[in-house]
């Protein structure tokens, strides 16, 4: 019929005869390439850390719960944790946020000692307290070169009541030691009403009742209510003096 065309597209339409599109793919194996990159932003993580606890001196890691608020009860154990720790001469290592972390940062600060943070990037975006010495804060993006940090550098954990990022850490130290893929440090958790049934469930659950675990695992895990005595469990358990633990 007059004024048809068949076989030709119309304008600006596509052409029936040619095969359809396909976004550019990337080349095979690009993820594992983006991965390779990554090893360098982790190694410069590193040397930021360890370059910055180089000659920090014995530390005392403090953990506790982030929500803690300066009214609380909590709130004055941390800090008065801090300058008691500080008084004796360790350094106050912390996660850098807020609650019980700001507590133990802020009575190093008062005391004249060495405050110490290791602030974390989050989705919801943790910042640092205010009372961390300026040149020993360390933002990391990685969880794991941050629990590196805290145990390669530390003398004791101190464990104040927390929530699953304490017990993490808690779990994270006394594993390590069990296994001794770290020297022992003594892991002591502060508040027998908070912690009370969980240690009474370790000793009478996974060992007196199960035997998951040794009665050595349990030579470093101490439960104490008094700051002033958890000075004294730290120092006696160094005879020796102290070492970095890996």
């Amino acid at each position: 019929m007059a004024g048809l065309q068949t076989g030709a597209p119309a304008e600006g339409g596509p052409n029936p005869k040619l095969p359809a599109q396909t976004p550019p793919q990337p080349p095979a194996g690009s993820e594992f390439m983006a991965d390779g990159w990554r090893v360098f932003k982790i190694m410069a993580e590193f040397v930021n850390g360890f370059e910055t606890m180089s000659n920090i001196g014995p530390a005392v890691s403090v953990f506790g719960s982030t929500r803690v608020k300066e009214t609380d009860q909590e709130y004055r154990l941390a800090e008065k944790m801090g300058r008691l720790l500080a008084e004796a001469g360790f350094a106050v290592v912390t996660g850098g946020g807020p609650g019980a972390m700001e507590a133990a940062n802020k009575g190093a600060q008062a005391s004249g000692g060495v405050s110490v943070g290791f602030n974390i990037k989050l989705p919801n975006q943790q910042d640092p307290n205010g009372y961390i010495d300026p040149e020993k804060l360390v933002t990391f993006q990685y969880f794991f070169i941050r629990k590196v940090m805290f145990l390669k550098y530390s003398q004791a954990f101190i464990v104040l009541p927390g929530g699953l990022g304490t017990l993490d850490e808690f779990a994270e130290a006394v594993n390590l030691i069990q296994t001794k893929k770290s020297q022992k440090f003594p892991v002591i958790m502060i508040g027998s009403e908070y912690w009370g049934e969980f240690y009474g469930w370790i000793r009478n659950r996974m060992l007196a009742e199960k035997g998951f675990i040794d009665e050595t695992d349990l030579d470093f895990i101490f439960l104490e209510d008094d700051p002033e005595k958890v000075i004294e469990i730290i120092k006696g358990f160094y005879p020796g003096g102290y070492a970095l633990n890996f």
